[in-house]
């Protein structure tokens, strides 16, 4: 069983070093940037949304956690924004690390946010996912969410 919590300071670090590999990756393959461009990008992201702490934003940056042999262990990522006013959110970032994949974490975290969303009055989640990130996009269709768009585009 998997749990939620909002992430500490001392662990933002590991964060953005992930992020900042995993997205300036995603950036090169799906817009064909070079790296140095690509890591910008994405570190400009994390600026834009966490200029100071993680606590410090309208973001939600969260721990996903699960017990495993008597202790808790953070086993992945989830970032997201709730928009009360709409009562719709955004999913920015969901990662679960590749040794706890294809153990269930990922949709237990899913329904997790689901039911703490629900509760606040959010009746709609959206996000976006890489098409060639087919992994990530059967976890979002096993968990009942739909595609509703293709993104396009073309380096001149």
């Amino acid at each position: 069983m998997v749990t939620l919590r909002g992430m500490r300071q001392q662990e933002y670090p590991a964060f953005t070093e992930y992020f900042i590999s995993d997205y300036s990756q995603e950036i090169v393959r799906n817009y064909g940037y070079p790296i140095e461009k690509a890591v910008a990008l994405a570190k400009a992201d994390l600026v834009s949304s966490f200029p100071e702490t993680v606590h410090q934003s309208e973001h939600s940056l969260l721990c996903i956690e699960t017990p495993i042999e008597d202790r808790k262990i953070v086993v992945g990522y989830l970032w997201h924004l709730a928009h009360i006013a709409d009562k719709s959110a955004f999913i920015f970032d969901f990662y679960i690390a590749a040794e706890f994949r294809g153990s269930g974490f990922g949709k237990q975290a899913m329904k997790v946010l689901e039911k703490n969303l629900s509760a606040v009055g959010i009746v709609h989640i959206k996000l976006r996912v890489a098409y060639s990130n087919q992994r990530a996009v059967k976890l979002y269709e096993d968990c009942g969410y739909s595609i509703t768009g293709f993104n396009m585009s073309k380096m001149l």
